[in-house]
């Protein structure tokens, strides 16, 4: 019966080892604009220096060359979100302004509003758009990984207790090697499941300090 009990404890602990899942890493999706700011700035401010160039250069009142400002803004709404986007749009109403002050071009009420609220409403409800979908990414990969800790930790569970209760077993049944043995394994285990979490999290200096007392 000793032997069949050992070999029974042995199996249950083998069968409760584990290794921890693979830490969650996200691959970026996001497009160059949101991957390198400082181009996505320059390129914009190219985009609209040589719009108002051109706006400058001339043409008549009725050329469509102001709407050309909704480039830059979307690309601005896009990357950076609804404050960008709105500064962005004041901005290009603000050179929209300097063309008609200095080309002295009388626009009436419905000329501008033709020409400042498409652009102001572009960069608003584009930038808006760009943050919820991007608190709704962040809210989805917090989900995904609150679900990878509550699978981890009925994992840890089930592995430690396998090997407490068959600890347990072997000390009730006064097989005192037998159960030494599985309780000094399964504190092993658990130490190597926690420093696992933990330099998943991050934090490997801790894991350091936790080797350091225990020995």
């Amino acid at each position: 019966m000793t032997t069949a009990f050992r070999r029974w404890a042995g199996r249950t602990l083998h069968a409760g080892s584990m290794s921890l899942p693979a830490p969650l890493t996200v691959t970026s999706p996001d497009a160059w604009f949101r991957r390198r700011p400082p181009l996505t700035w320059a390129t914009a401010g190219v985009l609209f220096a040589a719009i108002f160039a051109l706006r400058m250069s001339g043409g008549t009142v009725e050329d469509a060359y102001s709407m050309l400002y909704v480039f830059p803004v979307a690309l601005v709404a896009v990357a950076f979100g609804r404050r960008a986007g709105g500064a962005a749009g004041v901005l290009a109403v603000g050179l929209i302004v300097v063309w008609a002050v200095t080309q002295d071009v009388g626009l009436d009420p419905l000329g501008w509003a033709s020409r400042v609220l498409p652009i102001l409403l572009l960069g608003l409800l584009v930038g808006d758009a760009t943050d919820r979908l991007r608190r709704i990414e962040s809210a989805r990969l917090r989900l995904e990984s609150a679900a990878l800790l509550h699978r981890e930790a009925i994992e840890i569970n089930d592995s430690l207790v396998q090997g407490m209760v068959a600890a347990k077993w072997s000390l009730e049944a006064g097989n005192v090697d037998t159960g030494l043995s599985t309780l000094n394994a399964t504190i092993a285990q658990a130490h190597e499941l926690v420093s696992g979490l933990i330099r998943q999290a991050g934090m490997g200096g801790r894991t350091e300090q936790l080797h350091r007392e225990d020995d």
